[in-house]
This record gives C-alpha cells, sequence and structure tokens, in this order.
C-alpha cells in the first residue's frame, strides 16, 4: 500500500430533521450568528424559521445575509463581509447549496482579515489564519461537498476569473446533512448538483494523491450516485434516493478534502468564470465524454471499475475493453439524468473557448490528471464539446 494521510476536522451530523437542532450547534462558537443564504423560496423560509427560533432559544443573537448568488462573486462576499463587520459576529452559518456555503466561507475570512477575502485565493502567498471565524453549514442539496471541505470558491466578474480560498481552517466546524431539506430541490437542480458528487467521487478516485481511504468513499459514492441519482431526479420526494444522494454528496466531499479534483473540475471552474450563469455541474456534464475519452488509457484499471459501475454488463469483459466503453457508459448516464449537454447549448460564448483554455492551466487540477493535458489539447476538448 502507498503511504497516505487523512485529516477530516469537520463534525457530520446527518439525519431526518438534524437542522432542527442547529441552535445547539451554534451556541458551541458564539453568541452572534450570521446566516447566509440565497434568495428565500417558501420551503427554506420555513426551516429558516424552525433554525432561527433555535438558536434564539440557545442564547444566540441572529443576522441574516441573504445576498447568495450561484457562482458566488466578490461583490456578494463583501457585501456579507460588510454585514458581519457591522454586527460584530462572531460566527458564520452557512444554509443552502455549494454557493451558500462557500459564501459562508470567504465571509469568515474576510470579516476577520486585512483587505477582501479574494486577497487570500490560491496562489496570492497570503494566508488564512486562525483568525478565521468558526463555520457551520446546513447542506440544502447534494452536490459541492463544501460542507466538509476546506475550500471556497469565488468569481471575481472584473477579470472573468474564478479560484479558490483553500485551507483546512475553512473546514467547517460542524456540518447538519438534513436530506428533509432536498425533498423540493428541483429536478435539473437535483441532476446538475448530482452529477457533481459523481465527478467529485470519480475525479479523487484517479487523482494522482487518491489513498486505499479515498478509493473506498469513492467508489460507494460513485455506486450510491448511479443507483440513485436518476430517482431522486424523477421523484424528488422519494425519501431513500434524497438520503442516499445526501450521504454520497458527503462522501465525495470527504474525498476531495483528501485527494482533490483533476482536469475537468479545472476546465468547469474556467467555463464558469467566463460563463457565470452556468451551472458547475453543467458545465462538467459538457466536457465529461471527451476528458473520459482523452484520460481512460492512462488509469484503465479505476476507468474500467467505474465503467463496470455505470454498466454491469461490462463485468465479464477485460479491463482495457470496459476502460474504453467508460466515454459510452458516462454518455449513457449523462442522458438518463438528462445533462446531455453541449457548450452551445449552455449559451458559452464560442468565441472565449481560447481565454477558457488558457485559464484552465492556471489551475493545478489538470497536473494531477493521469494523462496531464497540454493547453491545447484542453482547447480541443472544448471545440469538441461546443457542439453534440
Amino acid at each position: 500500500m502507498k503511504d497516505f494521510s487523512y485529516y477530516q476536522p469537520t463534525e457530520i451530523h446527518f439525519g431526518w430533521g438534524k437542522s432542527g437542532e442547529v441552535g445547539s450547534f451554534v451556541a458551541r462558537f458564539g453568541t452572534k450568528c450570521l446566516i447566509v443564504t440565497p434568495s428565500l423560496w417558501p420551503e427554506l423560509e420555513k426551516a429558516l424559521a424552525k433554525m432561527t427560533e433555535s438558536m434564539r432559544q440557545n442564547g444566540v443573537e441572529v443576522f441574516h445575509f441573504s445576498g447568495v448568488v450561484p457562482n458566488p462573486t466578490t461583490d456578494s462576499v463583501d457585501a456579507g463581509v460588510e454585514m458581519a463587520k457591522a454586527n460584530g459576529v462572531d460566527v458564520v452559518l452557512g444554509v443552502g447549496g455549494g454557493s451558500a456555503m462557500d459564501t459562508a466561507k470567504a465571509i469568515a475570512v474576510g470579516a476577520t482579515h486585512p483587505g477582501r477575502a479574494w486577497d487570500y485565493r490560491l496562489f496570492t502567498g497570503n494566508e488564512i489564519t486562525d483568525k478565521v471565524l468558526p463555520i457551520i453549514t446546513v447542506s440544502t442539496t447534494s452536490g459541492t461537498g463544501s460542507q466538509v471541505t476546506p475550500v471556497s470558491v469565488v468569481t471575481n466578474p472584473e477579470d472573468k476569473s474564478k479560484f479558490a480560498l483553500v485551507d483546512t481552517l475553512l473546514c467547517p466546524r460542524v456540518s447538519i446533512v438534513d436530506p428533509e431539506l432536498m425533498l423540493t430541490v428541483p429536478s435539473h437542480i437535483t441532476a446538475s448538483t448530482g452529477f457533481d458528487v459523481f465527478a467529485h467521487a470519480f475525479e479523487s478516485y484517479i487523482h494522482k494523491n487518491a489513498s486505499p481511504y479515498t478509493d473506498l468513499l469513492a467508489l460507494e459514492a460513485i455506486r450510491l450516485v448511479v443507483e440513485n441519482l436518476p430517482t431522486a431526479v424523477n421523484d424528488g420526494l422519494s425519501r431513500e434516493a434524497r438520503e442516499k444522494m445526501a450521504w454520497a454528496d458527503t462522501l465525495a466531499g470527504l474525498c476531495i478534502a483528501n485527494a482533490g479534483t483533476t482536469l475537468p473540475h479545472g476546465i468547469g471552474m474556467a467555463i464558469g468564470g467566463h460563463a457565470p450563469h452556468v451551472m458547475h455541474g453543467e458545465a462538467l456534464a459538457a466536457v465529461y465524454p471527451e476528458f473520459m475519452d482523452y484520460t481512460w488509457a492512462s488509469a484503465v484499471e479505476k476507468f474500467a471499475a467505474v465503467a463496470r459501475i455505470l454498466d454491469p454488463a461490462l463485468a465479464g469483459v477485460s479491463d482495457k475493453e470496459a476502460a474504453e466503453k467508460s466515454t459510452a457508459a458516462i454518455t449513457e448516464f449523462l442522458k438518463k439524468i438528462g445533462m446531455w449537454l453541449d457548450l452551445a447549448g449552455l449559451k458559452v460564448p464560442e468565441s472565449e473557448l481560447e481565454a477558457i483554455a488558457d485559464d484552465s492551466v492556471k489551475l493545478p487540477d489538470y497536473e494531477v490528471n493521469p494523462r496531464v493535458a497540454t493547453r491545447d489539447e484542453i482547447l480541443e476538448m472544448l471545440k469538441v464539446s461546443y457542439s453534440r
């Protein structure tokens, strides 16, 4: 076995109705809490009312920032930071999908560090310190795994760049995963975030820093997604499918917290920087077949293992044949969940493809892929992904 390390500081509370206990967790870390959410929809408003009451019963004063936007922007984060500073909050609670949790993490940095939260993204040389506010999360989608990761992804519209703040200090102190909050997530959002779960697990599985521990978690997450995401997409009220997807999301988050993502995520983030209206899962789905086709020969055994989960009929063929058919298998899965997409259909400007390729190699994800792509090879993948 290869040498490896595994670290996970987040306290996880998983189960139906767990979000109603949030006040007791928040009170352990502070008495003034900033709740960070997107604009409220009826179900979230009801859930938030219960959470707010739980905090008040535990002696916590509550302030609410509802300015979270998809693909969180520097402007949104800065506005949240101002509210946190103005009210002297000492703990941040992110309630929502990945955008809300990532925004909460960035606010926790910006409220306690000189300059802007954006100044603490990767490669700036600025270090996040233990002054960062305690972070607690309540996830409402099964997708990003942000509830257990040290990552906050932020977009700067000024230069069309999308980068991450990364530090173990950004791992939430407490993560509440309550499948009840996911029952009313719309079908397409379920599919998009759910495919992100698959991508997290798969990419950590083939990552150069994968370990026996993350492999174990990743394969289970992949199995759960393949078996349950189609049901969750077609029947959002299926409690079993929602529960299994919430667990798969958590497992995949634990994987990327300890291994990481590879080539598709770097490309997906670059797409998001230049086309912020595109959901992260959509960007991944649009480029995944080309990524699979490009990479499988460099990790035959692992691609074969995942291909057989996607298509059990491949159980009797050789590893090479199964791996080679992994592209067809992922294509069928994408069609099954309504995510067979191309960049043109997602309204990504064709004129931006060169810049997206440039930005895809500014992030380290491509370097840890089993086959390391050049900028021009990434551009070719984008061109093929543009129109199917």
